[in-house]
């Protein structure tokens, strides 16, 4: 069951964050606390866990990819849709195109793909967070040499 709310967004320490209505959370089962939903921030799509706060609703932090997916900022307020994560949801990270197309060019994809999880998912990780596209093309050329040289730790940056 989806539930939805608006929350102004604030800053508590250096974390964004917005506090979750108890009614909401009372409806929802925790794990030593902790709540797993997913949901949106303003039609963004987002996995996150609720984290407790003593004599006070939990709360949900916002990160940055969650503010520009969800067109919103600091001190704004924000719609959320959340609702309990009943599944160990793996995030998936899109591979960037360019990778895809040198992987393809140097007929490494097959390289790629039998990479183990772990390494595969941080570097997807990495690359989707990179913010410029010359920081990108470098660390690709980067995982590229490594799978040339058939590397056994590849990874970057």
């Amino acid at each position: 069951m989806k539930h939805t709310f608006k929350a102004k967004i604030y800053q508590t320490g250096i974390n964004w964050c917005v506090d979750v209505p108890a009614e909401f959370t009372g409806l929802l089962t925790a794990e030593k606390g902790r709540i797993n939903i997913k949901g949106q921030i303003n039609g963004f799509d987002f996995a996150k866990t609720l984290m407790p706060v003593k004599n006070k609703p939990h709360r949900l932090f916002v990160n940055q990819a969650m503010m520009r997916g969800g067109k919103t900022a600091l001190g704004q307020d924000a719609t959320f849709k959340i609702e309990q994560d009943t599944g160990k949801a793996v995030k998936k990270y899109p591979t960037p195109l360019i990778l895809t197309e040198q992987l393809k060019k140097y007929q490494l994809t097959t390289a790629f793909d039998n990479l183990t999880a772990s390494p595969k998912k941080d570097i997807l990780k990495y690359l989707n967070y990179v913010k410029t596209e010359e920081t990108l093309l470098k660390n690709i050329a980067k995982l590229i040499a490594q799978l040339k040289n058939k590397e056994r730790n590849v990874r970057i940056p």
